[in-house]
């Protein structure tokens, strides 16, 4: 079992209980009690857990991962994978972008000047915010401290009645059978901004490929560009998924 699954596992066993010992983790994970404090020392720096005396206890929103702290990791592959996609968008007009990492590392080099922007990202909000003459616009909705991502169904609600050029949109995980998140609201409202789009591109490091996460929002082939910094070898189990283009040079 990969860290990601016993995080996720993890997670699912504190929701229940709230909170758990290294002991209890490690009996119902079928791992070592180092390798428990290992993930739950990562699922803290994350913004997951907090740690307790001897194990752990779920935070307020834990299913989705501080912005700030994913702005920090893998923060060279992002600024690589955003200089890899800033070479290959397509024309557009109106654009819905999501609150994901990735995708503010790519907002920062763009031009919005005489576009219209939609986010439920507040740092992709005030990235954008800086350019003359863009329209921007944030859907209403509840706003979460942890993601300072604008969720939930009033949010949905308002990209149903959308309709974008593109969509640019990452994703938490992603292997053959799709790209995923950890939020059942990330997912929802991805899903909704994908649909409303004529064109639709998928923006993600090498660190997410093969991995998982609970929640599909959708198949690769839905996608018009996958747009990476992985390399060839990297690549290869999902080149093999077809009928997709992968761009990562």
């Amino acid at each position: 079992m990969s860290y990601t699954e016993r995080s996720l596992s993890i997670l699912e066993y504190l929701k229940k209980n709230k909170k758990a010992s290294v002991e209890e983790l490690s009996a119902y994970m079928y791992v070592s009690a180092a390798t428990i404090r290992r993930d739950l020392n990562e699922m803290q720096k994350m913004g997951q857990i907090e740690r307790s005396h001897g194990g752990a206890i779920l935070v307020e929103n834990a299913d989705e991962i501080s912005i700030f702290v994913r702005q920090i990791k893998n923060a060279r592959e992002k600024e690589r994978t955003a200089s890899v996609a800033l070479k290959r968008l397509p024309e557009f007009s109106t654009v819905f972008i999501d609150n994901s990492s990735t995708c503010l590392a790519l907002t920062e080099r763009m031009n919005f000047s005489h576009k219209t922007v939609v986010t439920n990202g507040l740092q992709v909000a005030m990235s954008v915010a800086r350019h003359d003459g863009v329209t921007l616009i944030m859907p209403g909705g509840e706003i979460k401290y942890n993601t300072s991502a604008v969720l939930g169904s009033k949010t949905i609600e308002m990209l149903e009645n959308c309709r974008f050029d593109l969509a640019l949109t990452s994703c938490t995980a992603l292997n053959a059978n799709g790209c995923y998140e950890v939020s059942l609201d990330s997912m929802q409202i991805k899903k909704t901004a994908l649909h409303n789009s004529k064109r639709r591109i998928l923006i993600f490091d090498k660190t997410k490929i093969n991995t998982t996460a609970l929640f599909r929002t959708a198949a690769l082939d839905e996608f018009d560009a996958l747009i990476t910094d992985a390399d060839d070898e990297a690549l290869a189990p999902l080149r093999r998924v077809g009928n997709i283009t992968l761009i990562n040079r």
